[in-house]
């Protein structure tokens, strides 16, 4: 009996023996995945980063998806991850700081995580040298635009070639300023619209720095998506205070293409007479303390209807001051329009001896007493019905400018569709007040369909000498005009 009972329990632990090895065998480990985000880094502000997960694995080395995240970034950063779904990502760093990146991979046997810690230190801005004598190229050294790479500590003068690569930022110290000089000095700024080159105070308040004075005449001179802002502390010429001021003592010769010109405390641009621009195209006046532009007359025709002066500037407007339409009779000056209806104002006058067309849709607006003559050539302000011309004051009084007197001979004299106001403030010629006077041996003018009002005197005057169409009287309205609406000798 003993013994069977021996057998039996052998028997039993064989059978238990054998079905744990059975059990133990058919016992395999969970597939598992492991994410690696790569090693900590440390790299400078404007730095590309390159993250690199491709050591992470799965242990049946089946696929899986790639996930980076940023999980802690310095504040104000804008900075974005290339590619966030593949082995690899980069991104910039764009502010000084830590940059926590997590990576996560997936497939049907889970998840896992990682993280990389990326620290980013600023790099210090270089300081320009006062004297720029030697060819100079300045890079863009830190990839966020509000972060300088070049500051200017004292004046800067320019006498050699300077090119400037698109991005750069230059911050200036307080009433410091940037001269490209008439001797040597050349300015290549070509900015991109993805990278405009940025000029700037160190504080980005208006009328922080002085601003840019440019002599040069030079016809390499070439601004284009370059910004100037916070300048104006100090009067760059004279009494005017602006973003930029280009000299005409030396006749500086220069092109500005989509570029602006804002928050300077006195004029965005201010352009002397003699100064020759080569090319002005799609710029940008945005609150500024005075005008967007102050400008001469004979580089009016240069501005295009694509430029912006109406963008909160102290006066919306492209203002004129007191020059005279050159001579040049094998050439006719246009001024036309600008899409944003800016007005033309001229403050203390304008002659001309020019062949001078106004396009449709022209606003002329004169200062007090201001006064209009043509001397020659010709005056041909012809509008549409849909499109009038207007002349007027700067501030919609009656008697406010003084008039325009036309002493011209030539036969393409004419005002049509133009709505002219406001002039005969004092006496215009011979003690006539007027809006319009035609005056002299063989002046002429024609004027048809116009309204000729608000004159503190006559709306025209004809002197005994000059001519006009028969019908003037007939052909135009005549409007609160304080005398007869016309005078013919």
């Amino acid at each position: 009996m003993l013994k069977s009972k021996r057998i039996l329990l052998a028997v039993l632990s064989v059978g238990l023996l054998i079905a744990g090895c059975k059990d133990k065998e058919d016992v395999k480990p969970a597939a598992s995945l492991t994410a690696r985000a790569g090693a900590d880094q440390n790299v400078k502000v404007g730095d590309v980063v390159t993250l690199d997960g491709s050591g992470s694995t799965d242990s049946e080395n089946k696929t899986f998806t790639y996930s980076w995240t940023f999980s802690k970034k310095p504040a104000g950063s804008t900075v974005a991850l290339a590619k966030p779904a593949e082995s690899k990502t980069t991104f910039t760093a764009d502010l000084p700081g830590d940059y926590e990146v997590e990576i996560k991979i997936s497939n049907e046997h889970g998840q896992s995580t990682d993280k990389v810690l990326v620290t980013a230190t600023m790099i210090e801005p270089i300081v320009l040298e006062v004297n720029i004598k030697d060819k100079k190229v300045l890079e863009d050294r830190v990839a966020n635009p509000d972060i300088p790479d070049y500051i200017v500590n004292a004046n800067v003068q320019v006498n050699s070639e300077l090119t400037i690569k698109p991005g750069v930022v230059i911050a200036f110290a307080r009433d410091t300023r940037l001269e490209v000089n008439d001797t040597g000095g050349v300015l290549l700024a070509k900015g991109d619209s993805t990278k405009p080159i940025r000029l700037i105070g160190k504080e980005t308040s208006k009328g922080f720095w002085g601003g840019v004075v440019f002599r040069s005449a030079n016809g390499a001179n070439a601004l284009e998506y370059v910004e100037v802002s916070h300048a104006g502390s100090k009067p760059l010429i004279n009494t005017i205070k602006a973003g930029m001021a280009i000299i005409g003592s030396s006749r500086a010769n220069i092109s500005i293409k989509h570029c602006l010109f804002q928050k300077n405390d006195g004029y965005g641009l201010f352009i002397e007479e003699r100064v020759v621009l080569t090319g002005f195209e799609k710029n940008t006046f945005s609150e500024n303390t005075e005008a967007g532009i102050r400008l001469n007359a004979d580089n009016v025709a240069e501005l295009d209807a694509n430029s912006i002066f109406s963008k909160a500037n102290g006066r919306n407007i492209v203002e004129i001051y007191a020059s005279t339409l050159s001579k040049n009779l094998n050439t006719e000056i246009i001024w036309a329009g600008f899409k944003d209806k800016t007005p033309y104002r001229i403050l203390e006058g304008l002659g001309s001896d020019a062949n001078w067309k106004l396009m449709p849709g022209v606003i002329l607006e004169m200062g007090r007493g201001a006064r209009l003559s043509i001397d020659d050539g010709y005056f041909n302000a012809k509008g549409t019905a849909d499109s009038k011309i207007i002349i007027k004051p700067a501030e919609n009084e009656r008697a406010y400018w003084r008039g325009m007197i036309c002493y011209s001979q030539n036969t393409k004299n004419l005002m049509e569709h133009v709505d002219f106001y406001g002039g005969g403030s004092i006496a215009l010629v011979s003690g006539k007040k007027t809006n319009i006077a035609i005056y002299g041996g063989g002046a002429r003018m024609e004027i048809r369909n116009s309204r000729i009002a608000g004159s503190g005197g006559y709306g025209i005057y004809v002197n005994y000498q000059a001519t006009v169409n028969e019908d003037i009287e007939t052909a135009n309205v005549f409007a609160d005009n304080v005398e007869a609406k016309l005078l013919q000798e």
